[in-house]
C-alpha cells in the first residue's frame, strides 16, 4: 500500500492507542504523530480523522503534564471538528470537555467552568438531558465547583449527574455508585 496509505495511518493509529492504554505515552504519541502525518497528507487538514488525532495526541500530552502542548492539539481538533461537523455535534462538545479538563489540570477553574459549560450545552441540546455523556458533563461542571469551594453548585451538579445515572444505568452500576 505504501507508506501515506490511509490503512497505514489506521495501523498507526491504532499501535498509538495500544501504547496509550500500556501507559506508554512517548511511543503512543510518536505513532500518533505518523498516522496524522498521513491523514493530513491523504485526507486533509480538515478531516474528523485528523481531528481525532489532534484530540488523541493532546490526551497524551495532558497525561505526562505537558498542559501547553495539549491544549495546542485540543484547540486545533476543535477548530476542526467546528468547521466540519459544526458547533453542535458530540465531536465539538468533546473537544470542549478535554479542554475544560486541561484547564482544570492546570487548576486554572474559571478557563475549566467555561470549557465544561459549553460542552454541556451541546450534550443536552445533541443526545438530551438523560444520556450518559450529558451525566458525565454534569459531573464535570461539580468537580470544577468543588475545587472553586463553591459547594453548593457542586452539589446541584453532581446531583443532575447521579439523577441520570440512576434512570439510565440503575442504581447498582458503578457510576451511579461513584457519583
Amino acid at each position: 500500500l505504501g507508506d501515506e496509505h490511509i490503512n497505514v495511518a489506521m495501523f498507526y493509529y491504532n499501535i498509538g492507542g495500544v501504547y496509550g492504554y500500556q501507559g506508554n505515552y512517548s511511543a503512543a504519541v510518536e505513532y500518533y504523530f505518523k498516522s496524522l502525518e498521513i491523514y493530513e497528507k491523504v485526507l486533509g487538514e480538515e478531516h474528523v480523522d485528523t481531528a481525532a488525532s489532534y484530540n488523541n495526541i493532546g490526551v497524551l500530552y495532558s497525561a505526562q503534564g505537558n498542559y501547553s502542548a495539549a491544549l495546542e492539539c485540543h484547540f486545533k481538533s476543535l477548530e476542526i471538528y467546528k468547521k466540519v461537523l459544526g458547533d453542535e455535534h458530540v465531536s465539538t462538545a468533546d473537544s470542549y470537555n478535554n479542554i475544560g479538563g486541561v484547564y482544570y489540570d492546570q487548576g486554572n477553574y474559571s478557563e475549566a467552568l467555561e470549557y465544561h459549560l459549553k460542552s454541556l450545552e451541546i450534550m443536552i441540546k445533541v443526545l438530551g438531558d438523560e444520556h450518559i455523556d450529558t451525566a458525565t458533563s454534569y459531573n464535570n461542571i461539580g468537580v470544577v465547583y468543588k475545587a472553586q469551594g463553591n459547594y453548593s453548585a457542586a452539589l446541584e451538579y453532581h446531583l443532575k449527574s447521579l439523577e441520570i445515572y440512576e434512570k439510565v444505568l440503575g442504581e447498582e452500576h458503578i457510576k451511579t455508585a461513584t457519583s
